[in-house]
């Protein structure tokens, strides 16, 4: 009994932190922020100088709806191509499904993204539901993580580009080939990386499990064009996230040209990868008014463009969810 407590508790090694406790941190980070972003939002209308200042509540109860629906349904179809891109690093790696599943599969780690602490669980489900052996699955959250550092690549490309013409008022040519470094950076990066593959592998023992698993990452190097490609598919999800929102927004009243939407949904889905809140929410709401307050949207109209956006998200990860009922089978089907 004495000696295993003594090896717990080894001298100058921390304890685990409950498991709980980063979800409760999160929870908590989550209306924190909210609460934060709600702060100056007016709920009631009220008479400011002779005239009435809409409040929060009148403009979610006189919102156009369709215009919402609207904006889902692009984000439905966004989705839709995020799959076909998985869909494409996957299928070189020995994945030969159609690309209905991936983007079926792709819907249903969606909705355990929303449901579990951390959008990687949903990552662990999709690779879970693609392969059906451990190594298998292992090789599935390769092209999980493939697909997503070049979301995030096309992403930052934007986001940096965006936060470059912002800060500095570039012209659009200026912005477009800052954009067009930054791409060429992350290429390179993509590039240098997929090259290394088969160096790593021959300094591996002959027969080792490290060394037969890295062996079957070798078509991203034999098809760079596989990497380049996703990147172009992620230009699209971005691109078509941006019209999303910004239809989305005219449910509200907030219109503003698409140049501007290009810009803050990028930046804003940019501060959202920080892991500090529960589905970006509290991130988003911030970020969204702090960027639109510069082209003179009001902090409630804002918000609730935020809020409309986290509604559309949460609709779409309840899709995956009834596509998850409908196919709870664990081996992927063709």
């Amino acid at each position: 009994m004495h000696d295993s407590q003594s090896t717990d508790e080894t001298p100058g090694r921390r304890p685990w932190l409950p498991p709980w406790l980063g979800l409760v941190a999160r929870i908590g980070i989550t209306f924190i922020l909210l609460a934060y972003a709600l702060r100056g939002v007016e709920w009631q209308d009220r008479q400011v100088d002779g005239q009435i200042k809409t409040g929060m509540w009148s403009v979610l109860t006189q919102a156009d709806w369709s215009w919402w629906l609207a904006g889902m349904a692009t984000a439905v179809l966004v989705q839709v191509v995020a799959g076909v891109r998985w869909a494409a690093l996957a299928q070189p790696l020995g994945f030969d499904f159609p690309r209905r599943t991936f983007v079926w599969r792709f819907f249903e780690g969606m909705f355990f993204s929303l449901c579990l602490p951390s959008s990687i669980g949903g990552d662990v489900v999709k690779a879970y539901r693609v392969g059906d052996t451990t190594p298998r699955r292992l090789l599935a959250g390769c092209s999980v993580l493939a697909d997503r550092l070049t979301g995030l690549s096309a992403l930052a490309v934007l986001g940096g580009a965006a936060l470059a013409a912002r800060k500095y008022d570039l012209s659009l040519a200026v912005t477009l080939a800052v954009a067009a470094g930054l791409l060429a950076a992350v290429l390179g990066a993509f590039l240098l990386a997929v090259s290394c593959l088969d160096t790593i592998i021959a300094v591996l023992p002959e027969g080792s499990p490290a060394r037969g698993f890295l062996a079957e990452l070798l078509p991203y190097q034999q098809r760079p064009s596989l990497i380049a490609k996703a990147i172009g598919w992620s230009f699209l999800v971005q691109a078509g996230g941006a019209v999303s929102v910004a239809v989305s927004a005219r449910a509200l009243g907030v219109e503003q040209p698409l140049s501007v939407w290009f810009s803050v949904v990028p930046l804003v889905a940019l501060a959202m990868v920080l892991p500090i809140s529960i589905g970006g929410f509290g991130v988003r709401e911030n970020a969204t008014a702090f960027l639109l307050a510069e082209q003179g949207v009001s902090a409630d109209r804002a918000v609730g463009v935020a809020l409309l956006w986290g509604l559309s998200q949460i609709a779409i990860g309840l899709v995956g969810g009834v596509l998850f009922m409908l196919d709870r089978t664990r081996e992927p089907t063709a």
